[in-house]
């Protein structure tokens, strides 16, 4: 009977819990929704078209017709100019799949005095604009496990439509599933697991070929450790609580273990030709929706791989 009790206890916590997150959620999310639009408006204009031949709607150039295409590529009224055959190639616009992970886990939600937004705001607002910026640019974009990729112009609305309505457990990394060879992943997580299980999604998402990047947001606090005097540090996780007698004199200890810990996720990245980089709460959203896509953008027209490292 007691186990009974205790289990009800924890369910109904459980579910005021989830309660609370959803309401706060839903009421951030209208202004999280306006301000990737305005961010993701910004950066276009300050981007360039691609011009890369490929399926599309705008002409791009003719090219001369390789044995064994298929015939109805032949534009015949320019290949009757001269003794060749020539296809009409059209703007590079073949939409492929860019999935998008915002964690949305308990330790997400910290935001220190110093920052502009928490580290859960910040990255659903990167993740909404970038989406933004990708279908705009005839892409398809999903969130693993949660939204099927789509090319709609109203992506924010889904996305957002999505994360709202999802009761399952808010988990640091992305689930487990098969994503094409050809599709692109953004992970934007504070990346504080441990190393051995984001080893293990790693390898589950670049099993098929897949490339991505690793984007670790940490807010300004959890950068350079400020504290001093008797401080008590809480896990927001269930990994307890523990308290320091003068906190100043954990602060190198702290940063070399972050350091340390960074490293790892950049070593293991590294092996998959994947790109891991670190994203501060105090600086411009805009500065990182600029850094993902140009990176992404770069990588696709390099063949998928080049320019990884840097």
């Amino acid at each position: 009977m007691a186990q009974a009790d205790e289990h009800r206890i924890q369910e109904t916590l459980a579910v005021r819990r989830a309660d609370g997150e959803s309401r706060s959620l839903a009421a951030s999310l209208p202004r999280l929704m306006l301000e990737a639009r305005r961010i993701a408006n910004n950066v276009t204009h300050g981007l360039h078209g691609r011009r890369r031949a490929g399926a599309g709607e705008n002409f791009w150039q003719y090219r001369r017709f390789v044995s064994g295409e298929p015939a109805q590529n032949v534009d015949w009224r320019r290949s009757a100019r001269d003794d060749h055959l020539y296809v009409r190639e059209l703007e590079w616009e073949a939409a492929h799949t860019v999935w998008l992970w915002p964690d949305r886990s308990l330790s997400m939600a910290f935001a220190s005095k110093s920052a502009r937004d928490s580290k859960l705001e910040r990255g659903l607002i990167v993740a909404f604009a970038l989406a933004d910026l990708l279908v705009a640019g005839g892409e398809r974009v999903g969130i693993p496990g949660l939204m099927n990729p789509t090319s709609s112009n109203n992506v924010i609305d889904k996305m957002a439509q999505a994360i709202l309505h999802d009761t399952a457990t808010r988990s640091s990394l992305p689930p487990s599933f098969v994503p094409s060879s050809r599709a692109e992943i953004v992970v934007l997580s504070d990346f504080w697991s441990p190393v051995s299980e984001i080893r293990q999604m790693l390898a589950g998402l670049s099993a098929s070929g897949a490339h991505g990047t690793l984007v670790q947001i940490v807010d300004p606090a959890e950068e350079s450790f400020p504290y001093a005097g008797r401080v008590e540090f809480v896990e927001p996780e269930g990994g307890g609580a523990i308290t320091a007698g003068r906190a100043e004199k954990w602060a190198s200890d702290y940063i070399a273990l972050v350091a340390a810990h960074r490293d790892a996720i950049r070593a293991e990245t590294s092996k998959l030709d994947w790109l891991f980089s670190t994203h501060t709460t105090s600086r411009s959203a805009a500065e990182l929706l600029l850094f993902l896509h140009a990176g992404m953008t770069t990588a696709k027209d390099a063949g998928g791989k080049a320019g990884r490292g840097a």
